[in-house]
């Protein structure tokens, strides 16, 4: 044949029966970012009745909002105690998720916690004093707003709260943990990882004492090995679901600028994993940090700020999941209203004033 060419009539490739999920044009460039079709597929199911347990970053926050409103059984190991008004109770770390610990960053940090709770012991290594000359928890410092009287205020009220995790673990069907950071500060004397930089919010940040660190993919996708040990410790049929949140860094310490630092971040935490629920039977990954970042949304499921996400951005998430587990989603209106991004807790917001 001319030019060399042989013509074998239809021709079959390992692209030929692909559904359409698998290409940009059909799925991405001409859907509506709400209505993705296909993105997520469980591994497996999620039944009415089972117990789930959230932690992780400020979006997480989101998640466990939704679960509830959908009727799902979401664990509070620390409820806010009866009369104390919705807000207040959420400035001091009630009902956000399912135990009083704040916000979890990292994978380390829950690992950390995770080994604390199973050990029952207060570390008394990490109480932080801030200017006003009050108390706070190094390891929750946002949870208390006025602080404690003393030190041994804060190590009791953190010894009931790791006796209060450890029953509400071992109950847990479903661990969803959202991951946020790379970026954290630690002790260099006991390798213990911070939510917040030492004196942000309380405590004094002293170069001899504390150090920046930013973990490699090997570094998270080693913490979320011993997570899933730890959490089989409590529970050994404990499922765990992951998800990156879609959150951009409020500063980067890395030295460089914070767009790339952002991007580095979440592309490591999104392939660790992955990696990881690849290789797992009972560890899944659902893809909020996708659906809030899809270029067909045009960033519109971020607020002005372009790091919180809109009322509708958080119903779009948790409309695909729960569709997918054949759950009905709340009325969009009416989720928005509860969704507030005003209402996260957030310490690495606080972050954003130095930016001013």
């Amino acid at each position: 044949m001319p030019g060399g060419y042989v013509y074998l009539g239809l021709m079959t490739h390992p692209y030929s029966d692909l559904p359409a999920t698998a290409f940009w044009r059909p799925s991405v460039a001409e859907t509506p970012a709400a209505n993705v079709a296909g993105i997520y597929r469980p591994k497996f199911p999620l039944p009415a009745d089972a117990a789930i347990a959230t932690a992780g970053s400020c979006f997480a926050q989101h998640l466990g909002q939704a679960l509830r409103r959908a009727g799902l059984r979401v664990l509070d190991a620390e409820p806010a105690p009866r009369g104390l008004p919705p807000q207040m109770a959420r400035q001091h770390g009630f009902d956000l998720y399912s135990g009083r610990y704040g916000n979890i960053y990292t994978a380390r940090q829950m690992v950390q916690l995770l080994d604390e709770v199973q050990q029952g012991r207060a570390d008394p290594d990490h109480v932080w004093m801030a200017a006003d000359g009050r108390y706070r928890d190094g390891l929750r410092p946002g949870l208390d707003p006025e602080g404690l009287d003393s030190p041994a205020e804060v190590l009791a009220i953190r010894q009931r709260h790791l006796q209060n995790l450890a029953p509400m673990l071992r109950q847990a069907d479903i661990f969803v943990f959202t991951l946020g950071l790379t970026e954290t500060w630690r002790c260099r004397a006991t390798g213990r990882v911070y939510p917040s930089c030492p004196g942000v919010i309380a405590g004094q940040f002293d170069p001899a004492r504390h150090e920046f660190v930013n973990f490699r993919y090997p570094d998270v996708a080693a913490d979320l090995v011993a997570m899933r040990a730890a959490l089989h410790r409590f529970n050994p049929d404990m499922r765990l679901l992951l998800t990156v949140s879609p959150v951009p860094l409020a500063a980067t310490a890395t030295g460089g600028h914070v767009l790339p630092a952002t991007q580095w971040s979440k592309a490591t935490l999104r392939a660790a994993a992955g990696d990881f629920a690849d290789a797992h039977a009972d560890v899944d990954y659902f893809p909020s940090y996708e659906i809030v970042t899809n270029p067909a949304a045009r960033g519109s499921f971020f607020e002005p700020g372009l790091r919180q996400v809109t009322p509708t951005g958080v119903a779009t998430v948790m409309g695909l999941f729960l569709a997918a587990h054949g759950l009905k989603a709340q009325g969009a209106a009416q989720a928005a209203a509860l969704d507030d991004p005003d209402e996260l807790i957030c310490e690495e917001a606080l972050l954003e004033a130095f930016g001013e």
